[in-house]
C-alpha cells in the first residue's frame, strides 16, 4: 500500500539529497522574506498540515516547508536525532533547494529546540524567529517538568501496518482539527495515506527519546539580541502554585530582545489549523518593523 501510495501521490517539491537520503523541501509564493516552516514532532505530514498558513503568508513571502527526516515525503535516516545533526540536514536541505537566506524561521513546537540551536550557531543565517506554541529549551526547569518519552516498541507500528489500521479506525486523530472547508478533501486524504507511513517511524520515535539530550545542550542558549523574535502561544489558563504560566515563561525568553512581540491566541497546540489568517497578518506586520 506505501509503495502504491507514493506512486500515486508524488511529492509536492523538491526532493534533495542529504546525506545519500531524500528530504522533502516544498516552496510556495514570492518575496523579499524567506519564512522556513518547521514542524512539530509526530506531524506526519507537515507540507500538508502547514498548507493553509502557507498559502496565507504566501501572498506575501516566500514560504518554505522543510520536512525532516521521517516526516512527509522525506527518507528516515539512521542518524542520531541530535539537535546537531538536525539543524545541518536542514541546512543542507536548503542549500541544495537554491533557497538562499538569511531565513525567518517559523518553528512549530519541538523545532522551537532547533531554532535556538540554528540562531546561535549561525545568526548571520537568521534574518528572525516566529514561533507557533514553540517548545524552548528552558521550558522544562521553569516549570520543573519531565521530558517526554516514547516506547521503542512503537517504530514497528508503520512496518506491520498497525500504523494504517489505527489511522483508518480513528482518522479525526490524525488529521487537522479544523473547521470544514480548511483543508481540502485531497490533503486529507493524502494526510491520511502519509500518516499511515510514518506514524511513530523510527526517526519520530528516536526524536522525542533525543529531546532530554538536546535540551541539556541548548539550555543556557537564548535568542541573540540582534535575532527579532515574535511568539505566538497557545491561550492556558493553567497556573502553577508559584503563580508561573506559559506567557510568563515565554516572556523570560524574549524580553530581553530590542524587537520582540508575544501574542496569546485561543485554539489548539496546533495553532496554524484555525488562526492561520490572524497569524499571518501579524508574522506581515512584525516584518514590517525590522
Amino acid at each position: 500500500m506505501i509503495a502504491y501510495e507514493q506512486n500515486k501521490y508524488p511529492a509536492l517539491g523538491q526532493l534533495v539529497e542529504v546525506d545519500g537520503k531524500k528530504m522533502h523541501v516544498y516552496t510556495k509564493g514570492k518575496g523579499e522574506n524567506t519564512i522556513v516552516l518547521l514542524s512539530g514532532a509526530g506531524t506526519a505530514a507537515p507540507a500538508l498540515d502547514f498548507e493553509p498558513l502557507m498559502d496565507e503568508m504566501a501572498k506575501n513571502n516566500r514560504i518554505v516547508v522543510v520536512e525532516t527526516f521521517g516526516y512527509g515525503w522525506s527518507d528516515t535516516t539512521n542518524k542520531d536525532r541530535t539537535v546537531e545533526n538536525i539543524v545541518e540536514e536542514i541546512r543542507d536541505a536548503l542549500n541544495k533547494a537554491n533557497i538562499e537566506g538569511p531565513y525567518i524561521l517559523m518553528p512549530h513546537s519541538v523545532s522551537g529546540i532547533y531554532s535556538m540551536y540554528y540562531a546561535n550557531k549561525y545568526p548571520d543565517e537568521i534574518k528572525a524567529i516566529i514561533g507557533i506554541d514553540c517548545t524552548l529549551p528552558q521550558v522544562v526547569e521553569y516549570f520543573n517538568e519531565s521530558v517526554p518519552t516514547m516506547p521503542r516498541y512503537l517504530s514497528i507500528l508503520a512496518p506491520t501496518g498497525i500504523a494504517r489500521l489505527a489511522v483508518y479506525m480513528n482518522p479525526e486523530e490524525y488529521l487537522p482539527n479544523a473547521d470544514k472547508g480548511t483543508y481540502s478533501d485531497n490533503n486529507l486524504k493524502v494526510t491520511k495515506s502519509i500518516a499511515a507511513w510514518n506514524l511513530g517511524n523510527k526517526n519520530i520515535v528516536a526524536e522525542v527519546n533525543e529531546m532530554n539530550h538536546n535540551i541539556d545542550k541548548t539550555i543556557d542558549m537564548s535568542f541573540p539580541p540582534e535575532i527579532p523574535v515574535m511568539i505566538f502561544s497557545e491561550k492556558d489558563d493553567k497556573v502553577t502554585e508559584d503563580g508561573k504560566t506559559i506567557v510568563s515563561f515565554y516572556q523570560t525568553q524574549i524580553s530581553h530582545l530590542p524587537s520582540h512581540k508575544l501574542i496569546v491566541l485561543e485554539g489548539h497546540h496546533y495553532l496554524h489549523w484555525s488562526r492561520y489568517k490572524e497569524i499571518s497578518e501579524n508574522v506581515n506586520d512584525f516584518i514590517e518593523t525590522f
